[in-house]
């Protein structure tokens, strides 16, 4: 079995996907950024944890731990799930623009290139919630974690939904295409704008003299 991609080091990660290699791209990136920034979450929730001061969260901070750990984990497979969804839809485009089941398989396939990137989008979202409730609990020396944590969820989005938009683009069922699109354009506009508000709080409170 080939390795799987989130089974690669750092650095054999990054050299794939700056390589010809057709997987990981764009989509796979995404995912990874998100489960960075829902690991920040976790960081801040785990520093916390043992804290006298914050004694009384405890048991918000472990049930936030545990929502963090699941978000995570399902972004760290969808890594490997987006590059799973790119080799059909590329046969599809080699198949003969003569060939009659072009259409339907290219269809098909793109259908369900978007359904990882569309889940990247709602986990993303996840860990932004998961992040405005640490920022509240969390230990105020972790505040910076949280910061980056909301950057990397908000850029994870951003970079989730191209990767939709490029797909529902080339979609004959346009009803689809545009359910897709204006789910996409909810999430981005909704949780982009709580993401950036958590990073706004932080850097106010770093700032504040």
């Amino acid at each position: 079995m080939a390795k799987k991609l989130i089974d690669q080091t750092c650095e054999g990660f990054v050299s794939l996907l700056a390589s010809k290699a057709p997987v990981p791209g764009g989509g796979g990136a995404a995912a990874l950024v998100g489960a960075l920034g829902t690991a920040l979450c976790s960081m801040a929730g785990n520093l916390t944890l043992g804290r006298k001061k914050y004694a009384a969260v405890e048991p918000d901070i472990r049930a936030l731990l545990e929502k963090g750990e699941r978000v995570r984990t399902r972004l760290m497979e969808l890594v490997d799930a987006d590059a799973a969804a790119f080799e059909p839809l590329s046969r599809a485009y080699s198949i003969p623009k003569d060939d009659p089941s072009r259409e339907t398989v290219l269809e098909e396939a793109t259908k369900k290139a978007c359904a990882a990137p569309m889940e990247m989008l709602e986990q993303c979202a996840r860990g932004v919630e998961l992040l405005e409730e640490m920022l509240e609990k969390g230990s105020v020396m972790l505040v910076s974690d949280v910061g980056c944590g909301a950057v990397c969820c908000k850029a994870a989005m951003e970079c989730a939904s191209l990767n939709v938009y490029i797909n529902t683009k080339t979609l004959k069922d346009r009803v689809v295409a545009e359910a897709l699109e204006r789910r996409t354009d909810d999430l981005l506009k909704e949780y982009g704008a709580r993401a950036s508000k958590i990073a706004a709080a932080v850097t106010t409170q770093l700032r504040d003299r």
